[in-house]
């Protein structure tokens, strides 16, 4: 049998709720033993049964909501399956995954469930039978709810083989990922007491403990003391897991299952059978007996059943060994849980093989003398037991009324290299190495809730780096509606940020819940911007941009006969000559452009400032980087060889001012139409001087700009001829380019080399390309690709792009890593979806444990009077010819929007102020296919004069509540005409 790694864990017992409270339960030797809550029964009324047993706190807690579930469905869900799908969403969690990420993917789902005492007690009464009972009672849908609400494809379903079921459907998993049937499963188990029927059996049948205790192995055990409890792990492939770089909490090593078959009654244990179980596990897994140095035994505390047990043990084990194997049973601390029994056992040892320490076995200390376990090479634990350095395996046992056995082998997990950066300098760039901490909920109140809690748990580390647990979060906390992000250095950072956005005076967290991603449109400055280090901050932090600068350098070192990347990050003042200018501002534009899409950002459009439209031609496809790398350098090189005496001015004025003062000096001209009010004029230094006077003479704002040559002028030509005598390999540009040369967005043109000819000698038309590119992409944000911000000033002041957020990842000689990642974290919070690995050196991307998920604890499911059928509600009038609907609310003022709402809330069972115009009836409100048919009913029973109207005519206008009103109202009106 092949290796399987427990990659994630989640579960709830009595007096532990989480994987962390279930593991201080067990060190601290506590015990989740109370008396019977009056929600399940009034204990004075079954006095055989007993007062006590094991209860999980709010088992009836369900938010529904998160899970797309209306009120009246989650009423009439078996709360076990209440129970599972969070606890589902929180394994997967763990094992560092977003839960979302293995939408339609086969991902499997193992579920051990014990009986189907739910559906007893509610389908016996016929007069309450509704379809939602009937999909709600099934044990079967205790796998299929969870592969339902998380679309996985694999294989679901749900194991009852009573007290083994969920160590059963553990085995089944393996077994399904070692034929490739899934890649990753979800196995565990569930059970809930809802009644004391089964304490009833096991009262008569000698096997119920007085004080509803079980005490495994000991001299006062008298029997079993029944108890809630969930438990799910995720399981995949080990060398899947290890090439993924997941956590591992312990190895499955092998499994095993058998049936007494005929023995001595057909709910007596079989010793036999239990020792053949033990050989075949041992056997599959490839290890012998005497390697196993604890086994998690079922341990129910019957005197039979330890009796039986311990001598199927020791048969096994007491083979010639220096150390006896320790035993215990969970069962001590929780009681039997039943259908959960196996998967509580399983995640106890898969801990202590994590933790590399045993806990002690409750009830050890009156080891039951009869047991022999001396004699049999078996020991009880009555203190903790550290594990020795290496691996450790262990067995994990658990046997079902009806005979059906199981036992799995674990080992400890293989160790893995540490990550890189821990010593010196590199250790130093580790510890302020940047990173966006991400989380995200379904509603803004869920948003401050998880907030609290990740703050919360991120103050009881050790204060330090902060860049691996934000990694851990891009990977986990991502996919859900409402988002948070915080670009941070350290966990103090990061503790103030998430408890500033949890506050109630903050409004972050309340703001609208991004329906779409952001259209992001590129804007590459061009020259004047540059300055010597530039990017020098972000070249040092940032292991992505360093290998995309790397790249532009690359392709431009045959042209320049030097490094471009060493003369820009070396401080050398000739960046500010054009023979180098020119080739660093598009080295610089390209790795800046090529960082952001390998974070994911794709641009809608692309816009390029005189010389920025080079390497906006390669982000749009129009140009191959070595091919843009050839045309830059020559540029370069062709205006290097201009005399010099030329320079531009910038103006705070329109072309029309202008034109008199530049027809009275030859040789100057408009370079640049940036806006309105907003033009550079490029001549002679001379010329400049005048027409600068001239202008502050009459209150108009002038600067010089920090150029060597009066580009885009007449004073270009001999540049300009140089570069039309080029053969260029082009393309048309496969993303929107809007030219700033022709003042409009090119899609089939190509930017041959008359293009870059007189590109360089024309003025540059900025503002009427930004407005091509508003009116053709109407993009959200404006992210500006250079070494300083100019554009994003520029768009600002012409107003073309109005309601634009502006983002810069390099906006100046201060900048380092913390700005691209801030850009990053604006973009995903506005509903971008990041390549997140890529903004974290190797080093940062280890693995590190967060805070669950904390669902709503608002809503209670466990009144079955709430799941009976909808009302066949009172007509409504409606005036002859309604007006569409407009408004939000329950739409009092429109009869129709009012009837829809009515009929939805009676339906689902929400409050109709939920019910509003925009509430979609999948995604917001959680309607199926059922509900859509009673709503159907309801809506023909409350609309009368619409008549009859079908599933299928409504089907288009199911988007939301108010499109189905507008429908209903234009049916209505065809059909009053």
């Amino acid at each position: 049998m092949g290796d399987v790694a427990i990659v994630g864990i989640d579960c709830a017992f009595p007096g532990a709720a989480g994987v962390q409270a279930y593991w201080d339960l067990l060190m601290r030797g506590g015990d989740g033993i109370a008396p019977v809550p009056a929600q399940r029964w009034e204990a004075r009324d079954f006095p055989a049964v007993g007062g006590s047993g094991g209860f999980i706190d709010d088992a009836d807690v369900f938010d529904s909501d998160f899970f797309s579930v209306t009120p009246r469905e989650a009423a009439a869900m078996d709360p076990h399956h209440r129970l599972l799908l969070p606890c589902a969403w929180r394994a997967l969690e763990d094992s560092g995954r977003a839960p979302g990420d293995l939408a339609g993917t086969e991902t499997g789902v193992f579920v051990g469930v014990m009986g189907g005492e739910w559906g007893r007690l509610t389908m016996s009464d016929l007069a309450r039978v509704t379809p939602m009972l009937g999909s709600g009672s099934s044990a079967g849908m205790a796998a299929n709810r969870i592969s339902y609400h998380f679309n996985f494809t694999g294989p679901s379903l749900a194991v009852d083989t009573a007290c083994s079921s969920s160590l059963v459907a553990v085995h089944l998993a393996a077994g399904s990922l070692l034929s490739g049937e899934c890649d990753t499963a979800l196995a565990g188990g569930v059970n809930i007491v809802l009644s004391p029927s089964l304490g009833m059996v096991y009262g008569q049948l000698g096997l119920a403990a007085a004080d509803g205790r079980c005490k495994p192995f000991s001299a006062d055990a008298d029997g079993i003391g029944r108890s809630d409890g969930v438990g799910l792990v995720v399981l995949r492939r080990l060398a899947d897991a290890l090439a993924d770089g997941q956590r591992i909490y312990a190895v499955l090593r092998g499994s095993a299952v058998n049936q007494d078959g005929r023995s001595n009654g057909v709910i007596a244990p079989n010793r036999w059978s239990q020792q053949r179980v033990l050989n075949s596990a041992y056997r599959r897994a490839g290890i012998a007996p005497d390697r196993v140095a604890f086994v998690e035994a079922h341990g129910t505390g019957t005197v039979l059943g330890d009796a039986i047990e311990c001598a199927a043990l020791g048969a096994v084990h007491a083979v010639p060994r220096d150390t006896p194997c320790a035993i215990g049973s969970v069962k001590g601390n929780l009681g039997h849980t039943e259908g959960a029994a196996g998967i509580a056992g399983l995640i106890k040892t898969a801990l202590a093989l994590h933790h590399r320490i045993v806990p002690a076995s409750l009830f050890a200390d009156r080891e039951n003398p009869q047991l022999r376990l001396g004699e049999r090479g078996l020991r009880l634990l009555k203190a903790p037991m550290r594990l020795p350095r290496g691996e450790t395996l262990a067995g994990v046992s658990s046997f079902g009324m009806g005979g059906t056995n199981a036992h799995a082998v674990l080992g400890s997990a293989p160790r893995t290299p540490r990550g890189a950066g821990t010593d010196g300098a590199r250790g130093r760039a580790a510890r302020d190495a940047v990173g966006v901490f991400t989380v995200s909920a379904d509603t803004p109140e869920a948003l401050r809730r998880n907030l609290a809690a990740q703050a919360d748990a991120v103050a009881g580390r050790p204060r330090g780096a902060a860049a691996a647990l934000c990694r851990s979060s891009n990977l986990v906390k991502t996919g859900l509606p409402h988002r948070f992000a915080a670009v941070v250095r350290d966990t103090g950072e990061l503790v103030d940020a998430l408890r500033r956005a949890a506050a109630p005076t903050d409004t972050a967290a309340e703001q609208g819940r991004p329906w779409g991603r952001p259209v992001v449109a590129f804007l590459f400055t061009g020259q004047g911007s540059e300055y010597p280090g530039m990017t020098a901050g972000l070249h040092r932090e940032s292991p992505l941009y360093r290998r995309h600068l790397a790249e532009a350098d690359e392709a431009l070192a045959p042209y320049l006969g030097e490094s471009v990347r060493d003369l820009v990050l070396g401080g050398d003042e000739r960046v500010h000559r054009p023979r180098f200018a020119q080739p660093a501002l598009f080295a610089v534009g390209y790795a800046l452009a090529r960082t952001l899409t390998s974070l994911g950002v794709t641009p809608a459009a692309v816009l390029g400032h005189s010389l920025g439209e080079y390497a906006a031609a390669v982000t749009a496809g129009a140009l191959g980087l070595e091919e843009a790398a050839r045309l830059v350098a020559r540029r370069g090189a062709l205006t290097a060889e201009l005399p010099a005496g030329g320079g531009m001015i910038a103006t705070g004025t329109g072309p029309g001012e202008l034109a008199g003062l530049l027809a009275a000096e030859p040789g100057t001209a408009v370079a640049a139409l940036n806006g309105p009010s907003d033009t550079v004029v490029s001549g002679p230094l001379d010329a400049l001087e005048r027409i600068t006077r001239r202008l502050t003479g009459r209150g108009v704002r002038v600067r010089r700009l920090p150029v060597t040559h009066a580009f885009h002028s007449p004073l270009m030509a001999p540049a300009a001829a140089g570069l039309r005598t080029e053969t260029v390999r082009c393309a048309p540009p496969a993303v929107p380019l809007a030219s700033t040369r022709h003042g409009r967005v090119l899609r089939h043109d190509l930017m041959d080399a008359g293009y870059w000819a007189g590109q360089i000698e024309e003025p540059v038309l900025m503002d009427t390309a930004l407005a091509a590119l508003v009116a053709d992409v109407a993009p959200t944000h404006l992210v500006e690709i250079g070494p300083r911000g100019v554009l994003l000033q520029i768009a600002a002041r012409g107003g073309r792009a109005p309601a634009v957020e502006y983002l810069h990842p390099a906006p100046g000689p201060a900048a380092t890593g913390l700005e691209l990642a801030e850009a990053v974290a604006a973009l995903y919070r506005a509903g971008l979806d990041p390549l997140w690995e890529e903004l974290y050196a190797p080093g940062h991307r280890g693995v590190e444990p967060l805070a669950p998920y904390v669902f709503s604890s608002a809503r209670r499911s466990w009144d079955r009077e709430s799941f009976v059928q909808p009302a066949r509600p009172a007509a409504v009038t409606v005036p002859d010819a309604p007006h569409p609907a407009d408004g939000a609310g329950d739409g009092r003022d429109d009869p129709v929007l009012h009837a829809v709402v009515q009929a939805v809330a009676e339906v689902g069972g929400h409050p109709a102020e939920r019910v509003v115009r925009e509430a979609r009836f999948y995604e917001d409100l959680g309607f199926d296919s059922v509900m859509i048919m009673q709503l159907k009913n309801q809506v023909e029973a409350r609309l009368p004069r619409v008549g009859e109207v079908s599933v299928q005519e409504m089907l288009p206008a199911l988007r939301s509540v108010g499109a189905l009103a507008d429908f209903l109202s234009d049916v209505l009106m065809a059909r009053s005409s």
